[in-house]
């Protein structure tokens, strides 16, 4: 499962001030940036660059970050991960948080440098103590996997379940995962239940499907087969192949919702195209 470096929500891919204006000077750049910010919420790249360009020059981290991000994106400039890379270099060795965790994806997936673990290792842990939930997502991935240090599933552990409890849906999505397998936990029906709720409610697919499952096998939760035809469908409209198995399955039977032949069949259908083999078969 994986993130991407910033979130899809425009309002949080540049960084804008909220900052109280002291010093006049520093007002006036934070003003500047917010201008970019407001430029670029427009599509108006091209003066958001020219009010950020000449800001990060001078050192400041928010535009440095801003410009390392229109790089890294392609937004109003040639995509160019060696200048992303520039720029998310500078705010990050600023501290600032966000261009430490998206250089340490850059250096995880060797984009516009040569992959490095230790690096990413060192960039998610410093926004990961910082609390970002991104960067506590990435770091558990890498305890988990061993990468650029020893596997370690309880220090995995501890940073999906940080980054899960600030509510990122792909950390709570995994973290039931973790619980429903057993794996690097005791193995706890109700914890896994109560993440995939939790990531099913904000539209994760794996969470939806799931926890669809937990409700069909009465698995930390009573068994109930209307809510498990609730989740098995918010899941399949999302195109999740397992999720459309298991619903025609429902319809065919009449498990759940009125039995019906020709949904089940259209379902089972659907399933196949985008890649179960079982629903193929079917």
């Amino acid at each position: 499962m994986k993130l991407k470096k910033t979130t899809l929500f425009f309002t949080t891919l540049f960084v804008f001030s909220t900052a109280a204006l002291s010093p006049v000077a520093y007002a006036d750049n934070e003003k500047q940036v917010d201008s970019g910010f407001e430029a670029a919420e427009k599509g108006d790249f091209q003066t958001a660059y020219n009010l950020w360009k000449p800001l990060a020059v001078q050192g400041e981290a928010k535009a440095q970050f801003n410009l390392g991000v229109m790089y890294d994106y392609g937004r109003g400039v040639k995509q160019d991960y060696h200048q992303a890379m520039k720029w998310y270099s500078l705010a990050a060795n600023q501290g600032h948080v966000k261009a430490q965790h998206n250089l340490g994806v850059m250096y995880k997936n060797g984009y516009g440098i040569k992959q490095n673990y230790n690096q990413a290792l060192k960039w998610y842990t410093l926004a990961a103590e910082q609390g970002l939930a991104e960067a506590q997502y990435h770091l558990g991935a890498m305890y988990k996997d061993g990468y650029g240090i020893k596997q370690d599933s309880h220090q995995a552990v501890k940073w999906f379940t940080l980054a899960a409890e600030q509510g990122l849906a792909e950390a709570q999505t995994l973290l039931g995962l973790i619980y429903t397998s057993g794996q690097d936990v005791k193995q706890d029906y109700h914890q896994a239940v109560k993440w995939y709720t939790l990531a099913a409610g904000k539209g994760e697919v794996e969470a939806q499907y799931h926890l669809g499952m937990m409700y069909e096998q009465g698995l930390g939760v009573k068994q109930d087969s209307h809510q498990a035809v609730k989740w098995f469908t918010l899941a399949s409209e999302q195109g999740l192949a397992e999720a459309q198995f298991m619903l025609a399955g429902m319809y065919w039977l009449g498990q759940g919702i009125k039995q019906d032949s020709q949904k089940s069949k259209e379902w089972f259908g659907k399933s196949c195209v985008n890649g179960s083999q079982a629903g193929c078969e079917v």
